[in-house]
């Protein structure tokens, strides 16, 4: 990303770098952190959105970059994103029956006007709607409905990839919950593989199978959901724990988040979470810490791995309640 300020110089800034990881097909990888750490950055390139400056996106074995314009697009609609905004993401215009069809008469899946209100009809049932629902415009539904109606659209053009920029954060938690409860029964019934960011842990915790936990634009650790959140390697993985509610009352230990987010225009020598980690020594000051492979295969970058190894009790979390 390129900018001009005035008075400046042009400059650039690298929103995400050097990141990498991979899905299992049928499981929820979610990437977290705070705003601005370039979660929703990777996301808009792998649907394409963005295009990445380097670097390659793999689709079942297959390079995005490096296939013909037929074989990109077959790829292209095996991959659907549902959007943090259900205001926003919905053609006011359109009545919710020509929205969730646009991806099967853009994509050609289907032929006539009868088989693809039958595919609409039944797409909103699965969602928990009614197909009566489909006659009216998106300004008629809650804020919920909407989002019933993104994931319908998502899943019309039958794909196995979904790309969740967010998609409860707008709503409220009892929405949420039962949003997610729907997510998690589409993915059992349909095999579906979800990349879910969110910077709310404990709908990452309910959601993910594998977590990636991002800092000013880089992945510092990856690992399976239970032993991240019973025991993170990183410090800032460790201090993000820390703003949750201690619901069980244990009265640990907390290191509270200090500092702010650098500029990334200007991003710190060395490691980036080194001005507000409290374990930072000299060489974190100077050397960008590579990524190390755990024991257990689960990743860190961070120069003091293997000293900040400990055991952080598990913490209930009032949300991941399943709402029926």
């Amino acid at each position: 990303m390129v900018r001009k300020l005035r008075g400046l110089p042009r400059q650039s800034v690298k929103a995400v770098a050097g990141v990498s990881f991979e899905i299992k097909r049928g499981t929820t990888f979610s990437l977290v952190g705070e705003s601005g750490c370039g979660k929703s950055t990777v996301a808009r390139m792998i649907v394409g959105l963005y295009r990445p400056a380097a670097g390659s996106i793999r689709i079942g074995g297959h390079d995005l970059a490096r296939t013909s314009p037929a074989e990109q697009a077959a790829l292209r609609r095996q991959m659907q994103m549902i959007f943090q905004d259900p205001y926003a993401s919905l053609n006011p215009r359109w009545r919710v029956r020509n929205i969730i069809a646009e991806p099967i008469r853009a994509f050609g899946l289907l032929d006539g006007r009868q088989a693809i209100d039958r595919r609409v009809d039944e797409l909103l049932r699965l969602v928990g709607l009614a197909p009566s629902d489909g006659e009216k415009f998106p300004h008629e539904f809650s804020g919920g409905q909407r989002q019933r109606i993104s994931i319908a659209r998502a899943l019309s053009s039958n794909p196995e990839f979904l790309v969740c920029d967010e998609p409860t954060s707008a709503l409220d938690v009892s929405v949420q919950a039962q949003i997610l409860n729907l997510m998690k029964d589409l993915q059992g019934e349909l095999g579906l593989t979800y990349l879910f960011i969110s910077h709310n842990l404990a709908v990452v915790s309910f959601m993910a199978h594998q977590v990636g936990v991002m800092y000013l634009g880089r992945l510092v650790e990856v690992a399976e959901t239970d032993r991240l959140f019973r025991n993170p390697q990183h410090p800032y993985t460790r201090l993000l724990l820390d703003t949750l509610p201690d619901l069980s009352m244990a009265r640990r230990d907390r290191q509270p988040m200090g500092g702010e987010v650098p500029n990334p225009i200007n991003p710190p020598t060395g490691c980036s979470f080194h001005p507000r980690c409290p374990l930072a020594t000299d060489r974190c000051r100077n050397e960008r810490p590579a990524v190390r492979v755990l024991s257990d295969g689960s990743e860190a970058a961070c120069h003091a791995v293997s000293s900040t190894v400990g055991t952080t009790p598990a913490m209930p979390l009032s949300i991941l309640r399943r709402v029926s």
